[in-house]
């Protein structure tokens, strides 16, 4: 049987998230566009996942506060944190499909520029 440690795993987790924040900010755009449209795919992704979590916590929050154990403080700044994070997400969502898009596009060679019929020429 595997020992489960929850704060290794959290910080493992924290670990590997700075790891995709730095594929992230060195990737094309294509790549990038998939990094994030994983991260914000709503049932699977990061931001969701993070959200169910802020949730949960809420409710540990509450059945703690409830017993004085906690300050009310707490499970209110969680729950709106959940709240707040959801709201987000649901933002995010209408831009799902521009992110989708822009991972498939093919990549575009430059066009070469080409003289114009409307410049006009001087001759001597």
């Amino acid at each position: 049987m595997t020992v489960y440690d929850p704060e290794a795993l959290a910080r493992h987790i924290a670990q590997q998230i700075a790891l995709l924040n730095d594929h992230l900010a060195m990737a094309p755009p294509r790549q990038a566009a998939r990094i994030l449209g994983q991260v914000l795919e709503p049932e699977e992704g990061v931001l969701g996942r993070l959200t169910a979590l802020m949730a949960t916590g809420s409710r540990f929050a509450q059945d703690r506060a409830t017993a004085g154990v906690l300050p009310p403080e707490v499970w209110l700044a969680l729950g709106r944190a959940a709240n707040e994070l959801n709201d987000i997400g649901l933002d995010l969502d209408d831009h799902a499909e521009d992110l989708h898009r822009l991972s498939q596009a093919p990549a575009v060679a430059p066009i070469p520029p080409v003289a114009s019929a409307l410049v006009a020429r001087r001759h001597r």
